[in-house]
């Protein structure tokens, strides 16, 4: 299969914000790497992903198992390389959510291991796959880094105390992650989307009167999309955003003026 533009990589390719920017990225001709982490009970909705993707004419691969973890990045990685041949990365998609909600303060509270696993996959996991994609001189150039935030990273939000840390980490790690590659025609941003009911928002305490207020909040008296990302992540993958780097770029259709 003939192949003239760069491979896409996206952690948390399965559902949510990384099947979207899956689905627009592979309908704008660009080979698609997905790294995600499902049990039996949602592989049928991941291989059916995969078969449209491939509707789309272009080369497909998705690795299942713990993104985040040393081993499993290197398998990852090795697959990739095969893969592409002489190819390279042009867009590396962090879209891992993978965390734990309960409260600092609580009759059970969140200890040790679960907040240094919530940081470790949803933020400093990003920073290591970089090292490696750099490393092994996979990455185009340009090419473009986005990883998914949220406004969590600013406000408090009931038992999302280590997942509002790592996305805090996330952003920071962009803005280093801009400065030290932007010599390589790397760029790096953060988007901040605005509430989006994805499975990963379902599982947050009080996410249906969440959606509610935004809703009424939003402008567009409507919840941002996952389709609505993708459609932003195709056109700041292009050339004339270059000069676009280290940034929190909110693509929330004006939620957060709206206040």
């Amino acid at each position: 299969m003939s192949v003239d533009k760069p491979w896409v990589v996206i952690l948390g390719a399965s559902s949510g914000f990384g099947a979207a920017a899956a689905r627009a990225y592979a309908k704008a001709g660009h080979p698609i790497f997905g790294a995600h982490m499902d049990r039996r009970n949602t592989m049928p909705a991941v291989e059916a992903l995969i078969e449209e993707l491939r509707g789309y004419g272009v080369p497909v691969v998705f690795k299942n198992g713990n993104a985040a973890g040393d081993d499993a990045r290197a398998e990852s990685l090795d697959e990739l390389a095969e893969a592409m041949g002489d190819g390279k990365v042009g867009v590396l998609l962090h879209s891992l959510a993978f965390g734990t909600l309960r409260p600092f303060i609580a009759d059970k509270p969140i200890g040790r291991r679960h907040m240094e696993m919530t940081l470790d996959v949803m933020a400093n996991s990003l920073v290591y796959w970089t090292q490696d994609l750099v490393s092994r001189d996979l990455f185009a150039d340009p090419a473009r880094i986005f990883a998914m935030t949220s406004s969590g990273s600013l406000f408090v939000v009931d038992s999302y105390g280590a997942v509002s840390a790592a996305k805090s980490a996330l952003e920071s790690h962009i803005r280093q992650l801009a400065l030290e590659l932007a010599p390589r025609g790397i760029t790096a941003n953060a988007i901040m989307a605005g509430v989006t009911h994805t499975p990963a928002l379902d599982k947050i305490p009080g996410s249906d009167r969440m959606m509610d207020e935004m809703r009424k909040r939003n402008p567009n008296k409507r919840l941002t999309t996952p389709e609505d990302v993708a459609d932003c992540l195709i056109a700041l993958s292009g050339p004339g955003t270059r000069w676009l780097t280290g940034n929190v770029l909110r693509v929330d259709g004006g939620e957060t003026i709206a206040g």
